[in-house]
């Protein structure tokens, strides 16, 4: 099914930018400080008891090289021993806690961007792709929580170690300190050649994977179609390119990182060489002690560990922080886009109102053509209207816009005295409900697929509902009667029963005004006969707007209007039409003729 979009040129879901990014996590982190507070004295006190060990080894040095008694490496023995059990419990302490505000971060996120995709309005779905947004509520998530549960912790706790061993350093001799401080330069510019790069390879690359999604998802729901027309090929290729896409990226990635991590070895280099030399220089001065040197010379080398766990885990944290970008983007959408918000319970005693379209202009993103142009219509209250007119007319387009999916170019669609522009699309929902071919049945008892339209109905107002539909008998045969598990993984439904229980659940919604879109069309003729008799009951005493698929619909509403190229160009009840002898007259024999053929 077509629907109305917004006029927005925007394809895909927002990308929030890496301060963003930043500012949402430092919001959430101060929403409960004492996690983060008590992971960060964790995490320092595991890297200070780390390093103790190095300047207990100086220690040794200079007692050897002064000759002190032998016993003292006993004592500086035990204290190693204790150094290193403390250090390696602080440091799983550390990891665990690093571990738990990324699980709590994460878990919001979440649950925020399911919350976020759930509200938007369906046109913008349909605008991006269902394989954008699966993209980022599957595949960025599960990135994300990869790097919480490894890159990050890794990287943080290493990075504190950095700090306290390059502070060790200074503490020794501040000429060491800078020795050492010398490689910073060259790890910078690494890093500055590196991270502008990458990051937009991680983005593209994940845009990549979305387009993959999009195309496998496309070939899956219409399998049918694919098979029918034998376009097995075609999709396969579709997707080949696409993966291989993925693939030549996720190797540019890799090119990228390797040389990155010589640019790093080569800072290890300059830094090492340097504080060799300058401690030679000082020890032969007289100015610094072997063991001070030694201990400055394996502290940095001690560097070498963490930052190697910071390169290889780096990847993984890019990864991780292009995810982020886009999850929280989704979470922003609403900055550029009217989220869905709950919408105001409807009175089921309330008279059925009018529907007034005035010069309705519709085009589609980057069309050059206009769907509809200056469309005017009445639909009084309680009546019926049927749109006809062949593919491509624009009826679905119409039907949209007065459900209140989409944006209008020009004019305005008004329900009683409510124009749509003013509401989102909950607002619309209360106001209009919806029917189109593509109905859903969830998985799940068949009692709560039915009362997602109305929550509150008890087992007596569900069965109504399927009496007025024509579904009573055979949901009463059903195994567990309203109990029973329908959808995937329960009791498989043919498409006339997929479509009484959605008219159903347009019964239990009680709004005033109805649009049906081709909600027959998928039927077989019998099924479509039944449904059509069960879509009129369902409409009786509310205002309906029918996209008619078959002109025996058209025929039972109380007026016709005909749509061609975008324009109303007749309308009338049906026996005016044929009276006049004109488009639809000639759609009407048209379709009596072929009814007599078949």
């Amino acid at each position: 099914m077509s629907t109305a979009v917004s006029s927005a040129p925007v394809t895909i879901l927002r990308t929030a930018t890496g301060r963003e990014a930043l500012r949402w996590v430092r919001d959430h982190c101060r929403t409960a400080p004492l996690l983060p507070v008590a992971t960060v004295l964790a995490t320092v006190a595991g890297a200070v008891l780390q390093v103790v060990p190095v300047f207990l080894l100086g220690t040794v040095v200079d007692g050897f090289v002064e000759k002190r008694p032998a016993t003292m490496l006993w004592s500086v023995g035990i204290a190693t021993v204790v150094a290193a059990l403390g250090g390696a419990v602080m440091t799983a302490v550390s990891t665990y806690l690093v571990g738990r505000v990324g699980a709590d971060m994460l878990a919001r996120l979440r649950e925020g961007a399911v919350r976020a995709v759930l509200g938007m309005p369906s046109a913008r779905i349909e605008q991006v792709g269902r394989g954008d947004v699966l993209s980022r509520v599957g595949d960025d998530v599960a990135v994300i929580s990869k790097g919480f549960r490894t890159a990050i912790p890794t990287i943080f706790s290493a990075a504190v170690l950095v700090v306290i061993a390059t502070a060790g350093m200074f503490g020794l001799d501040w000429r060491l300190g800078i020795a050492g401080a010398m490689a910073l330069p060259a790890y910078w510019w690494a890093l500055r050649w590196y991270l502008p790069r990458s990051q937009p390879l991680y983005r593209a690359r994940s845009e990549a994977q979305a387009d993959r999604a999009q195309a496998l998802i496309s070939g899956l729901d219409g399998i049918d179609t694919v098979r029918a027309y034998r376009l097995e090929g075609v999709f396969r290729d579709r997707v080949t390119a696409e993966s291989w896409r993925v693939r030549n990226i996720g190797i540019e990635v890799f090119r990228f990182f390797g040389r990155f991590i010589g640019r790093e070895n080569r800072a290890e280099f300059i830094g090492l060489g340097l504080i060799i030399v300058v401690g030679y220089l000082l020890v032969t001065g007289g100015q610094s002690s072997l063991g001070q040197v030694s201990v400055a010379a394996l502290l940095f080398h001690r560097l070498f560990n963490p930052l190697g766990l910071i390169m290889a885990f780096f990847d993984e944290a890019q990864k991780s922080g292009a995810g982020l970008t886009r999850l929280v983007g989704v979470l922003s959408e609403s900055d550029g886009d009217k989220l869905v918000r709950s919408a105001a319970a409807v009175d089921v005693n309330a008279a059925p109102l009018p529907v007034s379209v005035r010069g309705l202009s519709f085009q589609y993103p980057e069309s050059d053509h206009l769907v509809l142009q200056d469309v005017d219509l009445e639909i009084p209250a309680g009546t019926s209207l049927a749109l006809v007119g062949a593919t491509g007319a624009g009826k679905t387009t119409l039907a949209a816009l007065v459900a209140g999916t989409g944006t209008p170019l020009t004019g305005s669609v008004h329900i009683g005295d409510t124009d749509l522009a003013d509401v989102d699309e909950a607002g619309a929902r209360a106001l209009v409900s919806i029917l189109t071919q593509e109905a859903h049945v969830f998985a799940g008892p068949l009692a709560e697929d039915l009362r997602l339209a109305a929550p509150e109905a008890s087992d007596e107002d569900l069965m109504d509902a399927l009496r007025t539909v024509g579904a009573a008998g055979w949901v009463e045969a059903l195994p567990d009667g309203l109990r029973t598990d329908v959808g995937e993984g329960g009791e498989r439904l043919d498409v006339t029963k997929v479509a009484q229980i959605a008219l159903a659940r347009l019964v239990l919604g009680r709004s005033p005004v109805v649009v049906l879109d081709e909600s027959t069309a998928e039927a077989g003729s019998q099924g479509a006969a039944q449904l059509e008799k069960a879509a009129l009951a369902a409409c009786r005493g509310r205002t309906t707007l029918l996209v008619a698929h078959r002109l025996t619909q058209a025929v039972a509403a109380d007026r016709i209007a005909v749509l061609d190229a975008g324009q109303v160009v007749e309308q009338g009840t049906h026996d005016e039409l044929v009276a006049r002898d004109g488009r639809y007259a000639r759609l009407w024999a048209a379709w009596r003729l072929g009814s007599t053929n078949t």
